[in-house]
């Protein structure tokens, strides 16, 4: 086939694919072309051709297809973090559900598993209780903040990022303003000089507390008491105020010291009614409604019984756990962060939960060394991080034997490739939820329940 480089041509757009990117058949090779949607008329430009497939720009949108709309955020193309904003939701919605369907189908080998309908949060904007804002200067040579272009550290400027609640964008735009009228300098990458890197934000899904933290290339701020008047006087949801010290030449947004400025350095919330502490290294959910909708999941499937010993691997701050400790006898969590372990204690000591123990480890060798020593619970609960599970973990699970395996995933591709290991090994896949965590993104999480070849309670 001639190559297919800068060519003009007509195409028709059939589907997404798990990227984002809408796809049409150029002279029978797939052509993926971002911002576009299922039934899509486009004059399209190739821009990269390989092999098997290419890419290309929309050169013209002759005709939209049904679920193309206008996108409502002026950052939208050059940001590319909503990759589906052109798109009605409800096109997204069984896009994602056809992501989960294909890498269980695909990757995994489950030709006729059962994937239910997406289950979304009640929000499609507005949802994230977590923004790491990056700081620059636009074109007038103002302090700004907004998000890099995609594979770049190129600012795009985005005062109102439709994902974050308003006050977030409001706090940042103060932010900005505070540090042009005060000239404190920004930090700038290629020379690994100035200050000010990152604005991070958090707010408390149901406390309303936020959480404001400078990500500094040092240990202080000018004018740092000044500076903390006046935003918790212009924002009193604001509890606290916290640098970040990553004086690191690299691309790490976050360092591992943080310094209070006004307040205790974290914000408290509830997840499904677990009580947390968040700080800036915390590891949280970001889309509270929705998580506690994928939790809920969770419980469903674990079905558990009076009698039973929950082991909750990957647990974090042990909210998935904590929120089924009240179902079972037992409950033990494995995680390999010390702090996030810490914070785990912390909240079963704040509900009054007795039952449960965890414990700082690498979940392989963790639960490696559980199952050596006969420990036996009836149900498992998977939460891993995108890469998924390795293999010592599954055999652990394995060895274990236990009733249930409940896995929660943020990166169905690997879901699907760790229930292929674990079917092949006796435990069967039985459902999945796709679970939409963050809307307007290509992302899709899901909860896959998996039970004993054979075992009748596999419902």
């Amino acid at each position: 086939m001639p190559g297919l480089k800068n060519t003009l041509a007509p195409l028709s757009i059939d589907s997404l694919s798990s990227d984002g990117s809408g796809v049409g058949r150029l002279d029978g090779k797939a052509v993926f072309v971002p911002g576009t949607a299922p039934g899509d008329e486009i004059t399209v430009r190739i821009v990269k051709d390989l092999d098997r497939y290419a890419f290309g720009i929309v050169e013209e949108l002759r005709v939209p297809g049904a679920g193309h709309i206008q996108p409502d955020c002026p950052a939208y193309r050059p940001c590319g973090g909503c990759c589906f904003r052109h798109l009605d939701y409800s096109v997204e919605a069984r896009a994602k559900e056809g992501f989960a369907a294909d890498a269980f189908r695909r990757l995994g080998g489950f030709a006729d598993l059962p994937v239910l309908p997406l289950l979304a949060g009640p929000l499609t904007d507005r949802y994230r209780n977590k923004v790491q804002f990056p700081v620059g200067y636009d074109r007038d040579g103002n302090v700004t903040f907004g998000f890099y272009a995609g594979r770049s550290h190129r600012l795009v400027p985005c005062r109102d990022c439709l994902l974050q609640p308003k006050p977030l964008n409001d706090i940042a735009a103060a932010v900005c303003d505070f540090l042009q009228k005060h000239h404190i300098p920004l930090y700038r990458e290629d020379a690994h000089q100035g200050l000010v890197r990152h604005i991070f934000l958090r707010q408390g899904w149901h406390s309303g507390q936020v959480l404001l933290c400078l990500v500094v290339n040092g240990r202080s701020l000018p004018r740092g008491d000044r500076f903390c008047a006046e935003m918790v006087t212009r924002f009193p949801q604001i509890q606290t105020i916290v640098l970040n010290v990553n004086t690191r030449k690299t691309n790490v947004i976050t360092g591992e010291e943080c310094i209070p400025l006004f307040g205790p350095g974290f914000i408290e919330d509830t997840l499904c009614g677990v009580p947390v502490k968040l700080g800036p290294l915390s590891f949280y959910q970001v889309n509270t409604p929705a998580a506690e909708l994928l939790y809920g999941v969770a419980r469903e499937f674990a079905a558990l019984r009076p009698e039973d010993t929950l082991l909750d691997l990957y647990c974090g701050m042990g909210t998935i756990g904590l929120s089924m400790a009240v179902d079972c006898r037992a409950l033990m969590g494995v995680e390999i962060v010390p702090e996030a372990v810490e914070s785990a204690r912390a909240n079963a000591a704040a509900m009054g939960v007795e039952n449960a123990r965890f414990f700082c480890a690498d979940a392989g060798r963790a639960a490696t060394r559980l199952a050596e020593e006969g420990l036996a619970p009836q149900v498992i609960c998977l939460d891993p991080p995108r890469k998924g599970c390795d293999e010592a973990t599954l055999n652990a699970v394995l060895a274990m034997a236990p009733r249930r395996v409940v896995m929660v995933s943020c990166n169905v591709a690997t879901a699907a490739r760790d229930c292929r290991f674990l079917a092949d090994r006796g435990y069967l896949p039985v459902k999945v939820q796709p679970v939409d965590l963050f809307p307007r993104t290509k992302h899709v999480e899901c909860v896959v329940l998996l039970c004993r070849a054979g075992d009748r309670d596999a419902g």
